[in-house]
């Protein structure tokens, strides 16, 4: 967590609902020397359903390894986060504290280990201390509830402003409301969902077909959000469905009220998804990229990445250059189906290239002026076929390696 908020921070924290059968709490375990809390542990009422998606790092922490092996079981106790250390790379002692997490949470609930969830974030390689996790969470359990902000901020690690959402959704006579907390600014690319989240819901959904909600929502907001192109050990997006608006339960799709509950999920990834983004390490442009016209969904998402991807892009950007060369050039590594002479790319509402030229005589003034903001719009058309993506990132500054080269310190 670092003193100065990102110019693209909103206003404030929203005001989020509170989440029947949902209660957070917080402490401090030192797992660095920072005065502040490390710790969150949040409880959930017996009968809540858990769907999640993890990162596609094959270096994941243990942490992702337990969730992996408890998310089939379709149902939580508890969810148990650190900060300040990730325990990934960390061999069979970083097992031995996750084993340990969890049964000692379980034994304060008494329900089965496999209920409780848990995710890590911070510096990789170092083993997370057992002593220092138990007395954590002795001091968690006896604490009082906390709010959603105080809880949004214990995770964060460099990020410079706590990160929540908030939607809800009509099923049959019932509202129901679904609330996020996310943190992230750094180690950011979209292999699933690159950063730790984390969704609460009083709907009645069942595991499955949460599950499938989530996955499909994934793909449409985490999964199409990067900072750095660098793929976290520890990313885990985890949704908690607690049943106590007292709907009737969501089984399948033709249910009613399922297709717009799945609206508001995906609604609220979108939303926290694009936080992130907003807090990348460093960033002054928050940079939607949209590409058309390309043979397929796929591909479209696949070139998007690599313009988003590209640090010649995103320098040029942070330095409000319209240099839109560079975009043909990270069309053209992205090993993707192009034809120079059909590309078209424009800068907010300005084309400024087309047909393999730039447009004879276009009036570079608009250009720069959208580039001076802090939002930023690139549009591509490949003119091939039907295949669209839309992906979003940020500039690259000098504040990214300030923060990266201090990170340990």
């Amino acid at each position: 967590m670092t003193d100065t908020r990102s110019p693209l921070a909103p206003a404030g924290f929203p005001a989020l609902p509170a989440i029947a059968g949902v209660t957070p709490r917080i402490a401090r375990a030192h797992y660095k020397s920072w005065d502040r809390c490390d710790l969150t542990f949040i409880t959930l009422d017996e009968g809540t359903a858990i769907a999640g998606v993890t990162t596609q790092s094959q270096c994941p922490s243990p942490e992702v390894e337990w969730c992996r092996d408890a998310l089939p079981l379709g149902k939580a106790r508890a969810l148990v986060v650190n900060a300040g250390n990730s325990n990934a790379f960390t061999g069979h002692r970083g097992r031995a504290a996750v084993e340990a997490i969890a049964a000692r949470t379980a034994g304060h609930l008494g329900c089965q280990p496999s209920d409780i969830f848990i995710a890590s974030t911070g510096v990789i390689g170092v083993p997370l201390p057992i002593d220092k996790a138990e007395a954590g969470l002795d001091a968690a359990f006896a604490a009082a509830p906390c709010s959603w902000e105080e809880a949004a901020a214990t995770i964060m690690t460099t990020d410079t402003f706590a990160k929540a959402a908030a939607t809800k959704a009509i099923i049959g006579d019932r509202t129901v409301h679904l609330i996020g907390i996310i943190k992230g600014s750094g180690m950011i690319a979209p292999d699933m969902a690159t950063m730790l989240g984390f969704i609460f819901t009083d709907a009645a959904v069942e595991p499955a077909l949460l599950q499938g909600m989530l996955s499909a929502a994934n793909g449409k907001s985490f999964s199409c959000i990067t900072v750095d192109s660098d793929t976290s050990t520890s990313d885990t997006v985890l949704a908690f469905a607690t049943g106590k608006a007292g709907n009737a339960p969501l089984a399948t799709m033709d249910d009613e009220g399922a297709e717009a509950f799945h609206a508001a999920l995906s609604d609220l990834c979108l939303q926290l998804a694009h936080l992130v983004v907003r807090d990348g390490e460093g960033a002054s442009k928050f940079i939607e990229i949209a590409v058309e016209g390309a043979t397929s969904d796929k591909s479209a998402h696949t070139i998007a990445l690599s313009i988003a991807n590209s640090p010649l892009v995103k320098t040029a950007i942070a330095g409000e250059d319209a240099n839109w060369g560079r975009v043909v050039m990270a069309i053209g590594k992205a090993g993707e189906p192009a034809e120079r002479d059909q590309l078209a790319i424009r800068f907010g509402t300005t084309q400024v290239a087309e047909g393999g030229l730039a447009v004879e005589g276009y009036d570079e003034a608009p250009v720069s002026a959208h580039l001076k903001g802090s939002e930023i719009e690139i549009g591509v058309n490949l003119n091939l076929g039907s295949g669209r993506a839309t992906v979003w990132t940020c500039d690259l500054t000098h504040g990214y390696i300030a923060i990266n080269a201090d990170y340990r310190s």
